[in-house]
């Protein structure tokens, strides 16, 4: 399980902007999953084209990915599932879709890029040291102290 997890966790000014974009990201996740996990098998309506099962690993994925990007748990795993559930969107169920919308409130692939652009940047990057990955998964060497400021990294 620990090659899963690689290190090491960014320390620093980078974990605290880390902790940033995974608080604001995985926040903005949950609040778009939560009407999802109400009917997980069949949020889109009944003539969806998605069939429920799919629609049920996207309502996963978008609320307790979200829970675990904020807390930084999981990381990598919650990442994947993002991308895969944000590609599935802009390219297939928002094919026909402008990548930007004309007007406000015209559909458009805009918010699922972004969420897919946020998603790969915490799979190749990590959560940081901020993260509960870091106190499960990294040793004492990866989890440096952060002296600019006097607050240490989480530890075991």
């Amino acid at each position: 399980m620990r090659q899963l997890f690689y290190g090491p966790f960014a320390s620093g000014r980078t974990a605290w902007g880390l902790l940033i974009l995974r608080l604001l990201f995985g926040a903005g996740l949950m609040m778009h999953g939560w009407t999802k996990i109400q009917h997980p098998f069949d949020w889109m309506g009944a003539g969806a084209e998605i069939p429920g099962f799919l629609q049920m690993l996207a309502a996963i994925s978008e609320f307790f990915g979200g829970m675990a990007l904020f807390v930084g748990l999981l990381t990598p795993v919650a990442a994947l599932g993002v991308i895969c559930t944000m590609t599935v969107a802009a390219f297939g169920a928002m094919a026909g879709a402008p990548i930007m919308a004309a007007k406000a409130g015209e559909a458009s692939k805009e918010p699922a890029l972004s969420y897919l652009v946020v998603a790969w940047t915490l799979l190749l990057s990590g959560p940081g040291a901020f993260s509960i990955d870091a106190t499960l998964f990294g040793s004492r060497e990866t989890r440096p102290r952060n002296r600019t400021i006097g607050i240490p990294a989480l530890r075991h």
